[in-house]
């Protein structure tokens, strides 16, 4: 069993996780980063910092990996350790979400019931898919706006300071604030959000606007400042929040609109994920970002003609790749 669930059950309430563990807020937790890309390496080195015990579980077949942060030392982190997984109290998820079922599925099984699931990745939709996998576990959602840039396979470059919010996704997780705190004291700000889809929301329709059009136009996101995208951007943004509310999520149209240029003015020199991916002829997560609202358009008979558009385009893209092999 993990080794901040060493304190018995309280009688009284059956899934009491925050005090439980409240005392272990600055205590070592054991974590797994699984997918250490960009952001999963930045918050493995943060947290390996701080002094928790931190694994990884990645694609190589290496016992050890090793990681550093912008001209910081290097550290080496056990890889695709079985038994870190049985011991591990956290698992933070920060894989791209069209890996995360086929990733995550095998490992459920080497897992506690007590570990604590946190899903950091960009896109919706991961979740839902392997909710009947998921029940038995806290499980957290959370979202970051930190940079961070792959510039080799052990270096990471921190891009942009941002910071992060994570609340619970069912029962178990909402009773496991305490994790916020944890990390706070790893790699601050990270806050607890109470209702932090509407926080995952407002990312994704950031997303929505952003990442497909620097895609398709393979331009940088302070281009998009341009008064020729004003128009799609606007309609992206519209169609995204009738999505939102027939869903139950309360948004505000005009703030998203300030939101997403403030995001354009601030990440003006940076590319995005989606664009990185294909001009790298990587998939993208074009299906857990355009393609989430799709299928929430679909299954309630809402029209998205812009956000359809602009998912069309890029699984066009991605599919010609295929045809021209």
């Amino acid at each position: 069993m993990p080794a901040i669930c060493h304190i018995a059950f309280e009688t009284s309430c059956q899934f009491c996780y925050s005090s439980r563990f409240s005392h272990y807020r600055y205590h070592i937790v054991n974590i797994t980063i699984l997918g250490p890309g960009a952001v999963g390496t930045l918050y493995a080195y943060k947290l390996h910092q701080a002094g928790h015990n931190v694994s990884v579980w990645g694609r190589t077949a290496t016992d050890t990996v090793t990681i550093s942060i912008d001209q910081s030392p290097e550290v080496a982190l056990a890889n695709r350790s079985r038994c870190a997984l049985k011991q591990c109290d956290l698992l933070i998820v920060t894989l791209k979400a069209w890996q995360v079922e086929q990733a995550l599925t095998p490992l459920l099984s080497e897992l506690d019931s007590d570990t604590i699931l946190l899903f950091l990745h960009n896109g919706l939709g991961t979740v839902d898919r392997l909710a009947r996998l998921l029940e038995a576990h806290p499980v957290l959602l959370g979202t970051t706006t930190h940079g961070a840039l792959k510039q080799s396979a052990i270096n990471v470059k921190h891009t942009g300071l941002g910071q992060t919010l994570i609340g619970g996704w069912n029962d178990k997780g909402r009773q496991c604030k305490f994790v916020a705190e944890v990390m706070n004291h790893a790699f601050a700000p990270v806050k607890w959000h109470p209702e932090v889809e509407v926080a995952l929301w407002t990312k994704l329709v950031i997303n929505c606007a952003i990442n497909p059009l620097t895609a398709i136009h393979q331009c940088q996101n302070g281009q998009l400042a341009a008064s020729q995208f004003s128009q799609t951007i606007y309609s992206v943004i519209d169609e995204a929040v009738d999505c939102a509310n027939v869903v139950g999520i309360s948004l505000n149209r005009e703030a998203l609109h300030t939101t997403v240029y403030d995001v354009i003015t601030a990440t003006a020199q940076n590319y995005s994920s989606m664009h990185q991916d294909i001009y790298n002829k990587r998939q993208s997560e074009i299906d857990f970002i355009s393609g989430y609202l799709v299928s929430i358009a679909e299954h309630h008979g809402i029209a998205i003609p812009t956000n359809l558009a602009l998912y069309n385009q890029i699984k066009q893209i991605e599919s010609s790749w295929s045809s021209h092999d």
